[in-house]
């Protein structure tokens, strides 16, 4: 597991190199960033997106209420920092996303496909809820790998601050959600 997140950083970080830092005007840290901020801020909005999407799924679908606590926490926590991005995103006078080609360099957001979810909502019972955990698995070790692209070249300290953030709550998730999957419904 360790060398699939290193890999997937090294891999992130190959493609978008760090420029420097923007200057910041009137002492404001909050206008300190470089484009490493902004690409986390950017995939991050859309990653945050994908995972409210599928939790808000878990919060009515799961079968356990262990797991539609999680949904439910998740959704709190996510549209919290996601609406903290947005508004770093609009401070810096950067859209709220990327083209979609913009980071194809370092392979993209790696999100979970709108087909996906479409299955997953289509779901039910534990098959869906087999289906979340997997899927919610794999989207949090993606937002491990791109918040760790952000602690290793980024500068703004609010984006930084939270990219930590993300990779020791996401890593908590899914040692919580790999429980859940050990455990029978």
């Amino acid at each position: 597991m360790k060398r699939f997140a290193f890999l997937l950083a090294t891999f992130l970080l190959a493609g978008c190199a760090a420029a420097p830092a923007q200057p910041a005007p009137a002492g404001t840290e909050q206008r300190v960033f470089n484009d490493t901020d902004v690409m986390f801020s950017q995939m991050m909005v859309t990653h945050h997106g994908q995972a409210l999407e599928m939790a808000r799924l878990a919060r009515t679908k799961a079968v356990r209420e262990d797991v539609r606590t999680l949904a439910a926490a998740i959704d709190v926590t996510e549209t919290d920092e996601l609406k903290t991005m947005q508004v770093w995103l609009e401070s810096w006078s950067q859209p709220p996303s990327a083209d979609p080609s913009a980071h194809s360099g370092h392979g993209g957001a790696h999100g979970t496909s709108p087909d996906d979810i479409k299955a997953l909502a289509a779901a039910s019972g534990t098959d869906f809820e087999t289906r979340f955990l997997n899927m919610f698995i794999a989207h949090q070790h993606n937002a491990i790998g791109i918040a760790r692209m952000e602690t290793g070249t980024g500068v703004n300290p609010g984006a930084l601050d939270l990219a930590k953030r993300i990779d020791e709550s996401r890593t908590a998730e899914i040692q919580q959600m790999l429980r859940y999957l050990n455990q029978p419904a």
